[in-house]
């Protein structure tokens, strides 16, 4: 998406993957297919286009650092480091007055169980810190459970993590150009099926106050990473309407999918031009929007779906059909009923 959203603008892209047949291959210029690591790979990716960009969090700093002794790299490590790992992210977040769940880091038995005491709770949840998603990488963890026994199931480092009663989850995408000029798209509401996300809607129908809380926080983010490109941050809203940032994804994101047919310039459109150092554009968002996620065999029922009014499909064309695995997505669109603190 990313790819066509350059198309428009006249640029060409080459696309540098591990895998055969990947969706952007198929409408891109040129692909290299080779490993990370792979540095000879990389120095002729590297020596065919003019600057770098990725779309999504869990390729090596290695790789980007090597990258940038070639040609620019948008966004730069630092952002990638932080999203990356739970514990550096939380850490950076309260850092810069951004509150988060409670959390501690898993040394031993003794953490949890400390926890449990600290936050007088009786359950809470363990993740990885790194290369967890859609609900991959994490527990419930209850006090009466053998924490030795559930620790198993998780690989590397670990995070201990409040469980937090919230009302809803919001996530709020913002881009920033080499120039500083900054944009966003939302807040929206995010809705999830089996821990993926099933449905996003715009505008969320959340109070002027906690929308502009979240434009606050989002661009306290991109001002304190010097952020050129796009990102996006998940929130959690507590029952007292506080906010409470759950995680950031150095990228865009698949809860702005819904700006691709609702907005003048997509999110997409907004990562181009501040990767290619051009001046972003303010969304334009023209109509509500309601993004439904097509996940696994969802796919092969969408006949049904583009029946509904407003409906416009979006299939990656990905060539394999697997359960939990996101092959597409539809946007419905109707009238602008309100507008948010970001159009």
């Amino acid at each position: 998406m990313s790819a066509l959203a350059a198309a428009n603008l006249g640029i060409t892209v080459h696309i540098y993957t591990p895998e055969k047949n990947s969706p952007a291959s198929k409408v891109s210029a040129h692909t290299i297919v080779a490993d990370y690591t792979d540095h000879k790979a990389l120095s002729v990716f590297a020596k065919g286009v003019d600057a770098i960009t990725y779309e999504f969090e869990n390729i090596p700093v290695e790789t980007v650092n090597f990258l940038k002794q070639k040609k620019p790299v948008f966004p730069d490590e630092k952002l990638l480091e932080v999203s990356q790992d739970r514990i550096i992210e939380k850490s950076f977040l309260n850092e810069i007055g951004i509150e988060t769940t409670r959390w501690k880091r898993f040394e031993n038995k003794q953490s949890a169980l400390d926890a449990f005491e600290e936050w007088n709770a009786n359950a809470v949840i363990l993740k990885t810190t790194r290369f967890g998603y859609d609900g991959k990488g994490q527990i419930k963890l209850f006090k009466s459970e053998n924490i030795n026994e559930a620790i198993k199931h998780l690989n590397g480092e670990i995070i201990i993590e409040e469980m937090v009663d919230f009302s809803y989850e919001i996530s709020i995408i913002c881009a920033r150009d080499v120039k500083k000029n900054i944009i966003t798209y939302g807040p929206m509401l995010n809705e999830h099926k089996d821990h993926i996300l099933h449905t996003t809607t715009v505008p969320a129908g959340i109070s002027s106050e906690i929308a502009k809380q979240a434009d606050k926080i989002i661009k306290n983010i991109a001002q304190n990473i010097d952020l050129k490109g796009v990102l996006t941050l998940e929130l959690f809203v507590t029952k007292d309407g506080k906010l409470l940032a759950n995680e950031i994804a150095p990228r865009t994101h698949n809860s702005g999918h819904w700006s691709m047919d609702a907005c003048l310039y997509s999110q997409f459109d907004n990562h181009i031009r501040s990767v290619c150092d051009l001046t972003v554009i303010e969304p334009q968002r023209h109509s509500d929007a309601i993004m439904l996620n097509l996940i696994g065999d969802d796919i092969l029922k969408v006949e049904k779906q583009m029946k509904k009014k407003g409906a416009y499909l979006h299939n990656y064309g990905k060539t394999e059909i697997r359960k939990g695995r996101k092959m597409g997505h539809i946007n419905f669109l109707s009238p602008k009923t309100s507008p948010t603190t970001s159009e």
